[in-house]
């Protein structure tokens, strides 16, 4: 058993330590240039839509592939040269699937340029980390956009990947980071992925279909854990995670909303054009900096919570081989 509690531990803890430095190699990054060129050698916008959905799954699949090829050749040859260097490389493409530091500082870089007053290098931070137009946002729905976008990546960011490295090792993770990455570049209703990116769109549902469900209950018994109102996150919950397009989005969102007080969702602009999305939550409260700051609470004792839960399934699956 080449993946144990330990090393998933050690993960853990190195992304509490060290987050996601921009000088560190990142395999999301190579993952991303894979997908950009495989994109190249499938896409053919010419092509009808049933033959660009075709061609969609080729790619979803050559993507998926070729990164766990990659990543099985890395971890032997590291294991075959030395044990030690193998534990190393285990332990690192683990803990690069995880994202609970660099989720708090990259989303603590908007909040700080607020605090300061700075709007316009607020939207310019947010646009890092959101897919929606952040040019004309003014302080309300800045905050709005760093409250959803910390909710909705605990489970793709967090909570996912610790499942999938619990019951698949850092294959099984690194498998989940690439269909979430694929999703996050070619999964979009415009014209050029609406057939193309059809695939891996849907297949990222899958994968995100039990981690997103389990993100909205932990959300709830975080929420009371620190105090907040957890039967009602438990019914906006209930309510509102249906009403999203997303299958998954709406259960850690809706989740937060209900804990915090906050109404979250409306209209957004991806792209130049308008898109209302469901609104999750009732508006008891406004969305200010110190609901940014119980959503950040509410992230790492929810990461912890994961955390517990990966070690148990973990030492399970060990017990079992």
């Amino acid at each position: 058993m080449w993946f144990l509690p330990w090393h998933l531990t050690a993960a853990y803890v190195l992304d509490l330590l060290v987050g996601d430095p921009r000088w560190l190699p990142h395999p999301t990054r190579w993952i991303g240039r894979w997908i950009n060129w495989i994109e190249g050698v499938f896409y053919d916008g010419g092509a009808s839509a049933a033959l660009q959905r075709a061609a969609g799954c080729v790619f979803c699949t050559s993507v998926v592939a070729g990164v766990l090829i990659a990543t099985k050749v890395l971890i032997g040859l590291s294991l075959q040269l030395d044990v030690f260097l193998g534990q190393a490389v285990i332990i690192w493409l683990a803990y690069t699937t995880l994202a609970t530091r660099s989720l708090h500082r990259e989303s603590s870089r908007v909040v700080e340029a607020l605090r300061h007053g700075n709007v316009a290098l607020a939207r310019e931070r947010l646009s890092m980390i959101v897919s929606r137009d952040t040019g004309q946002l003014e302080e309300k729905e800045i905050l709005r956009a760093v409250v959803e976008t910390v909710a909705e990546n605990i489970s793709d960011g967090i909570i996912a990947p610790l499942i999938y490295l619990s019951v698949g090792g850092p294959l099984g993770a690194i498998a989940y980071k690439t269909l979430n990455t694929m999703d996050s570049m070619v999964g979009y209703q415009n014209e050029r992925y609406r057939n193309f990116g059809m695939c891996a769109a849907r297949v990222d549902d899958v994968a995100n279909w039990i981690p997103a469900r389990l993100s909205g209950i932990i959300l709830v018994g975080a929420s009371a854990c620190l105090k907040l109102d957890w039967r009602r996150a438990w019914q906006v919950m209930r309510r509102d995670a249906r009403k999203m397009k997303s299958p998954n989005a709406g259960y850690p969102e809706a989740a937060a909303a209900g804990a915090l007080g906050i109404q979250l969702g409306g209209a957004n602009i991806y792209f130049g054009q308008t898109v209302e999305k469901p609104t999750l939550g009732d508006a008891q409260k406004p969305i200010t900096l110190e609901a940014y700051g119980l959503m950040i609470r509410l992230m790492y004792l929810s990461s912890f919570v994961a955390f517990l839960v990966a070690i148990g399934v973990r030492n399970a699956v060990a017990r079992l081989w």
